[in-house]
């Protein structure tokens, strides 16, 4: 089999990423980071999913960017509820971790090189998200024209390639896709405040996205709400 490194942060997108990643017949090297994320509990869920789904590896990188902040994921700032900023319409949201994604896929890069492995797979998605500019398309491609100009792997010719094959689904699709690969979403944990046990808040933009996505999938919400 194939090797694949998974970005995998223990929410719905991710647990759906490495199920595909695993149907199209790669061995799932599962990676998640502890960037200093007030939702610790969402690296349990990491743990649980990377299981669950059949990872054959599992891995917790630490990169602490509650050093330099800026984020209300990585700071003492107030994460936003009940807004009206889903799909980025205002503006980009204090929730955005600065270079998170870069930061996450550079980890990614690194241990695929160790491994051997040509293909990294992360949850990003363009179309039903708060607007960061590390989700779009262009984001992905640039960074594996990166990844293939500053590797050993990438300039001897075994070319690594990234995918994000979530990037056009909306969040309705995401759920029905994932519901299809068998993932159990009450193990998985997305709201950008949850509790220590992984209870959700229900009021972030990351809750009602999924909320949202749910509803429009037709399918019930197996999120535990505190």
């Amino acid at each position: 089999m194939k090797r694949a490194v998974v970005l995998v942060s223990g929410g719905m997108d991710s647990a759906v990423t490495l199920a595909m990643a695993r149907e199209q017949g790669f061995a799932c090297h599962a990676l998640s980071v502890d960037y200093g994320q007030r939702h610790a509990s969402e690296l349990q869920a990491a743990e649980r999913v990377a299981r669950q789904l059949g990872a054959v590896a599992h891995k917790t990188v630490h990169v602490d960017l509650r050093r330099i902040g800026g984020s209300a994921l990585t700071a003492d700032i107030a994460v936003p509820q009940d807004t009206d900023q889903e799909g980025g319409g205002a503006g980009i949201p204090i929730t955005y971790v600065p270079a998170r994604n870069t930061i996450m896929l550079s980890v990614a890069l690194g241990w695929a090189e160790v491994l051997g492995a040509q293909d990294i797979f992360c949850g990003v998605n363009a179309v039903d998200y708060s607007g960061y500019p590390d989700c779009r398309p262009e984001f992905i491609a640039a960074f594996e024209k990166l990844a293939n100009l500053a590797t050993k792997a990438g300039v001897e010719g075994h070319a690594l390639r990234v995918h994000a094959p979530l990037i056009d689904l909306s969040k309705a699709q995401i759920a029905s896709e994932g519901l299809r690969l068998g993932v159990d979403f009450s193990a998985t944990v997305s709201c950008y405040q949850a509790d220590a046990d992984g209870r959700a808040c229900g009021h972030c933009d990351a809750c009602r996205l999924r909320a949202q996505g749910f509803v429009a999938a037709g399918v019930a919400d197996p999120t535990r709400y505190r």
